[in-house]
């Protein structure tokens, strides 16, 4: 018999007798990130604990070209592959959107989001449904807007109450509706409380719906101090909001770190999750996106490391963070990016040194795997960042979730 007891506090507390990575204990990351695992078994015992996921999500788009044929057979398989082998979590590019699922009115294609749904449930892949509304004037389809107020309010119930229903406890959290502090639509026709009506129509289908807001500029720091009034004006209306999602692709061929840090530390102030969830570099103002006849270009072998380097920087400092929750990349295979030379593999598949630099920080510097032997009372500590584990005691194993709020004691073998 062996137990594991797995312990939130932080791992500058607690003795231990192996480390899980190069992280100095009093660092953030070490601080936020980690925490001790404590193997009772046998006395000597033969121990390994290995990793399998974060809880931090590290995540990408699903993108349509994927699922709907568009793609070739052979870099369907990649893409999926490659997702696999670098991610843990998902969300939906485009197919989500009302303003693509029924493009006329009444003739709803849910297709392309079930086939999604279906492949990341059976990679235990939680995806976020991105966005329920979207209330910027040209993302708003035609026929709705001819519709009068109060058949609109009613398509507006309709859309929210069907898709809670329909995924209920399928999607793991939902942008409610996009970008709000650029422009609403709906908030224009309909009055500046709709949005509450709008939240609950979801939860008539989905109760346990996590409702999003998600804006950009943000993280530069330019809409800084409009997210947060427009975020406390909801939560003052009652707006049932569970999370704030902030893009990560409005900086240019640089970005700024202080900026980032302040916006997530005011952001912060909320006690809500923060996803970062549109992350590409290069990013929008970049003259690879903002320049038309840049678009097609590739990037230099020295602005590739810099887009590494970048890269490195932004995680590092999102991670450390303890208000965030994960880091969803808009894009990661330059055969489905809308800024391709933000990508972390090129269009046949090749690695670029962002790709090596993402891979080191996910799978190296911030992973746990250690092998060794119980002590003479039966006894292993390891500082191990939060995440899904396959602990082994001499041949039997068990997999135990290590979670950052948490602590539990699990038994294995006789």
């Amino acid at each position: 018999m062996f137990r594991i007891q797995l312990s939130a506090l932080a791992v500058g507390l607690t003795a231990v007798t192996a480390v899980a990575a190069d992280i100095p204990p009093d660092s953030p990351i070490a601080r936020n990130r980690m925490g001790t695992m404590t193997v009772k078994a046998s006395p000597n015992a033969k121990i390994t604990v290995e990793q399998l996921r974060h809880e931090f999500w590290f995540g990408a788009t699903v993108p349509g070209s994927i699922f709907n044929g568009r793609a070739s057979a052979d870099d369907i398989a990649k893409w999926k592959e490659v997702f696999r082998a670098n991610f843990n979590a998902g969300v939906i590019e485009a197919a989500f959107k009302w303003h693509d699922m029924e493009r006329e009115r009444g003739k709803v294609d849910y297709s392309q989001v079930d086939k999604m749904l279906e492949w990341a449930d059976s990679e235990n892949i939680p995806l976020r449904g991105h966005c329920i509304f979207w209330g910027i004037p040209n993302r708003v389809q035609p026929w709705l807007k001819e519709l009068n107020d109060h058949d609109m309010r009613l398509a507006i119930q309709q859309r929210g109450r069907e898709i809670g229903a329909r995924y209920r406890d399928r999607f793991a959290e939902y942008d409610l509706n996009n970008e709000m502090i650029h422009a609403n639509y709906y908030e224009e026709r309909l009055g500046p409380a709709f949005i509450r009506e709008m939240a609950g129509w979801v939860k008539d289908g989905d109760p346990k719906a996590k409702l999003f807001v998600n804006d950009y500029d943000i993280t530069t720091g330019r809409r800084l101090a409009d997210y947060v009034k427009h975020i406390q004006r909801l939560l003052d209306m009652g707006v049932p909001i569970e999370g704030i999602g902030v893009q990560g692709h409005l900086h240019g061929d640089e970005f700024d770190p202080a900026a980032l840090k302040n916006a997530l530390d005011e952001l912060a102030k909320f006690k809500l999750p923060i996803r970062v969830t549109e992350y590409n570099f290069p990013g929008q103002r970049s003259k690879y996106y903002a320049q038309q006849d840049w678009r097609s270009k590739q990037l230099t072998a020295e602005e590739e490391q810099a887009k590494a380097k970048a890269l490195k920087q932004f995680f590092e400092i999102c991670f450390s963070h303890p208000a965030v929750t994960g880091i969803m990349m808009w894009g990661f295979w330059e055969g489905a990016n809308w800024i391709p030379q933000s990508s972390l593999y090129k269009r046949d598949w090749t690695p670029t040194p962002a790709a090596e630099a993402y891979r080191d920080l996910v799978f190296n510097q911030w992973w746990t795997k250690w092998s060794g032997s119980a002590d003479a009372s039966g006894t292993a500590t390891v500082r191990a960042f939060f995440g899904k584990y396959r602990v082994t005691v001499n041949g039997k194993e068990r997999v135990v979730d290590f979670k950052k709020d948490g602590s539990f004691t699990v038994t294995v073998g006789d």
